[in-house]
């Protein structure tokens, strides 16, 4: 079960990188063909071939994405219906948002301030983290919970970690 999980995961985590590896084949494409233009004169003639050639390798990396997703047998839309994406904003961007995809889990984001904002979650300080535990195993020794030998050996244990 466990690993059926994480094979999930792991195609989820595939799916994005391709959706990103696309957006970065057409970014390399365009650029490609500005630069073909600019530094070769005669490229005119062969404009038609370009463009042909450019739209064969969009398609290509089309099918592609599409064969990758029936492969897998969802649908994109089941895709980010799943648990790892429910309410979430999928977003693949290239170069801060020069060129972007964003697709919304609902129609209407949630605003700043509202409850559903609080779900964002922090990670805790390490320090606080070792207060925390030094604190509880100094009440459990005040309580006669453990000994002072356990008490010794887990406060060791803490510091060396």
């Amino acid at each position: 079960m466990a690993l059926n999980k994480k094979e999930k995961e792991e195609s989820h985590f595939k799916s994005v990188l391709m959706a990103y590896f696309i957006l970065v084949l057409h970014v390399v494409l365009i650029t490609g063909l500005v630069l073909l233009v600019i530094f070769f004169r005669g490229i005119i003639n062969y404009m038609i071939w370009i463009f042909l050639g450019g739209t064969a390798a969009i398609l290509a990396s089309a099918y592609h994405f599409y064969k990758r997703m029936k492969m897998e047998g969802k649908t994109i839309r089941e895709i980010l219906n799943s648990h790892r994406f429910n309410g979430r904003t999928v977003e693949v961007n290239l170069l801060g948002g020069l060129a972007s995809l964003k697709i919304s889990g609902s129609n209407n984001p949630p605003a700043l301030g509202t409850a559903s904002s609080g779900q964002f979650k922090q990670l805790e300080d390490p320090d606080i983290i070792h207060k925390r535990e030094f604190s509880e195993l100094v009440r459990l020794l005040e309580n006669n919970l453990i000994t002072l030998d356990e008490y010794n050996k887990f406060k060791e244990q803490m510091f060396k970690s």
